[in-house]
């Protein structure tokens, strides 16, 4: 796989992260949001591995 295909998925890697922490320190978490996201993050994190 190419460098810059799994740059690009790091990248959006780290900004999902940084979503769901938000989404966490936010008063009245959305915790529907908090489990997409997370799953978005696991996907990534599968396809890096795979790659």
């Amino acid at each position: 796989m190419e460098s810059s295909h799994v740059s690009a998925l790091q990248t959006k890697h780290a900004g999902l992260d940084a979503k769901i922490r938000e989404e966490e320190s936010r008063p009245a978490p959305d915790t529907a949001t908090i489990q997409a996201l997370k799953k978005k993050k696991l996907r990534l994190k599968e396809e890096m591995a795979a790659g």
